[in-house]
């Protein structure tokens, strides 16, 4: 039987460290995910949901942006969001097996668009990759609408009567009323024949008594002139 000595066993140890380090290098260049941009987190592996990304935020739609590149190009600038848009990550996907994770206001990445050159981890032999795919996260707010100018309070109005109210005064007369009643006219022996008021007496034969005076008296001087002429 063989004694396996110290020098031996410590040869031994060397040599399983050196493997085991060699084995966890491979592993590791295998896993390893690099960019030729420093603005993004380059992470190995696939990713399909907004809820996987550390930034969070809900998917918003492509309509949201303004852009141009994008999937099967080299790389992917946004020129500007809609109204209400806040954009809390950008994930580029692309190469052998990885993405790149773009976070506004982070690692040298504006806050605000233009978002320019943003691109997909390399590929593993290091030559750059087209994008396969890229999507955005965040929040989308409904825009404020402007308030309406409230419309003037409508006072109610009183419609005019449909009759025409009584007047309390009647409207003088265009002819002056007398002061002084007509005189009424009688006919016959019965009436005053001068105007005067009808006392109830009837005087008519004063006319006659003195129509005959006056022939009378006629007569006389008539009389007394012939005698002076016979004389």
């Amino acid at each position: 039987m063989q004694i396996i000595t110290g020098r031996r066993v410590r040869s031994a140890a060397t040599v399983l460290a050196l493997a085991t380090a060699a084995l966890l290098g491979t592993a590791g260049s295998a896993l390893a995910c690099h960019s030729d941009d420093d603005r993004p987190t380059p992470i190995p592996g696939k990713i399909s949901k907004c809820e996987e990304v550390r930034a969070g935020g809900k998917a918003l739609s492509d309509a949201d942006f303004k852009f141009t590149g994008g999937k099967g190009q080299r790389t992917l600038d946004i020129t500007g969001v809609g109204e209400g848009v806040k954009v809390t990550a950008i994930v580029v996907l692309g190469g052998d097996d990885g993405y790149n994770v773009y976070e506004p206001g982070k690692r040298k990445l504006g806050k605000t668009p233009p978002w320019t050159e943003l691109r997909a981890p390399l590929n593993r032999n290091g030559s750059k990759a087209n994008i396969d795919k890229w999507y955005a996260c965040g929040e989308k707010t409904k825009p404020t609408e402007p308030t309406k100018p409230s419309e003037p309070t409508k006072t109610s109005t009183a419609k005019p009567p449909t009759t025409a109210p009584t007047s309390t005064t009647e409207k003088p007369s265009d002819t002056p009323t007398s002061t002084t009643a007509p005189a009424p006219n009688v006919g016959g022996n019965g009436g005053n024949g001068g105007g005067l008021a009808d006392t109830g007496f009837d005087n008519a034969w004063l006319l006659w008594a003195g129509g005959l005076l006056v022939l009378a008296g006629a007569g006389v001087l008539v009389l007394l002139r012939v005698r002076r002429k016979t004389n």
